[in-house]
């Protein structure tokens, strides 16, 4: 064969050779999630729980207004509500609930009992509203060795925050710590059976304000700038993998929500009130969601730089042996998109989404 036959044959191998090494550089390049593979659309249900409480007003103004379900479009939204986060962790990991609004102790515990496999941290939804409440006649710390102090439930993100306080208060083993429902609080403490409770927003304004009770401690001195996260926002790890525009859209109508609470502080006052009368059977006094309102920051910050501080806390509260691994917890990257198309700022990662 000439030398002028053979050249063209050269070419077309070495355009080849370019082009399928092009196609690997872009493949290992590229920021595509390597579970994008297992995408199947839309999802035909998303399966969402949340609390009663108004450290979830976002999610009580999403549901209330309509705003997931407008994002969500052909995909049925199917609501749970819950009193605490370790029965909304069960739902979970056993694959009966897609994604929850959530406090952080009980979202890390799914995280650390799935070895990191089942849940991913995707938004933040409110920072603060955490109060230790007592009896007028506990002016100090010290008084409340020897008294009965209530959280919502074991292991949940209140129960962790008392335990861990009462360590550093030298006060482990002198305090009973016992869990109640919210409402069953509430009674308890106005027939004097409990000294005191840990507990998340509207329910230390409701003892406070309907019982009587006082403020010992805002969780929120507790914090650099005050800001700790009290609710976020997860879902199940295949979920997000097999319906990432499902959870997208679930991430709007968060935003949407946030952006309605932020700019219109009394409607969200009244849909979340509106809300909580559906789903207790009684409404707020304007006073104790007026002052719920005061204590807590809505925002879709996770304020993911907490979160190791929070599973060493679980050890100090002898919840866990030792701190729950939270490397590789977070993935905020669909809703930095969603925050990018809305034209607002990306929150932080902090360091939570590798491992």
């Amino acid at each position: 064969m000439s030398i002028s036959a053979i050249r063209p044959f050269r070419l077309l191998a070495a355009a080849l050779a370019l082009t399928v090494a092009a196609a690997g550089c872009s493949r290992a390049d590229s920021n595509e999630p390597a579970a994008a593979s297992n995408d199947k659309g839309p999802a035909t249900e998303l399966r969402l729980g949340y609390f009663p409480n108004v450290t979830h007003a976002a999610a009580l103004v999403g549901l209330g207004e309509g705003l997931f379900t407008k994002e969500l479009g052909s995909t049925k939204l199917v609501p749970t509500k819950f009193n605490a986060g370790p029965e909304a962790v069960g739902a979970l990991l056993g694959g009966s609930l897609d994604a929850s609004f959530i406090g952080s102790g009980p979202a890390i515990n799914a995280y650390a009992k799935s070895n990191g496999e089942a849940v991913r941290l995707i938004a933040g939804t409110t920072s603060g509203g955490a109060q230790l409440v007592v009896k007028p006649t506990i002016t100090k710390p010290a008084d409340l060795a020897g008294k009965t102090v209530v959280t919502p439930q074991l292991g949940n993100t209140q129960d962790v925050s008392l335990k861990k306080w009462l360590a550093d208060q030298q006060l482990t083993g002198k305090v009973k710590v016992t869990n109640l429902e919210n409402a069953q609080t509430l009674d308890a403490f106005k027939k004097g059976e409990v000294d005191a409770a840990w507990l998340p927003e509207p329910w230390s304004s409701r003892l406070v304000l309907d019982a009587g009770a006082k403020v010992l401690l805002d969780e929120a001195s507790l914090w650099p700038d005050g800001k700790f996260p009290t609710t976020v926002l997860i879902v199940r790890t295949q979920f997000l993998q097999e319906h990432p525009e499902t959870v997208k859209a679930l991430l709007s109508g968060l935003v949407a929500a946030i952006d309605f609470s932020t700019t219109n502080a009394a409607g969200a006052k009244t849909v979340v009130n509106d809300q909580l009368k559906e789903l207790t059977g009684k409404a707020l006094k304007p006073a104790v969601i007026d002052r719920a309102f005061q204590n807590i920051q809505i925002t879709a910050d996770p304020i993911a730089g907490t979160f190791p501080q929070l599973a060493k806390d679980q050890v100090t509260a002898g919840i866990a042996k030792e701190a729950p691994a939270v490397a590789g917890f977070a993935d905020l990257g669909p809703l930095n998109e969603v925050l990018g198309k809305a034209g607002k700022p990306a929150v932080d990662a902090a360091g939570l989404d590798t491992k």
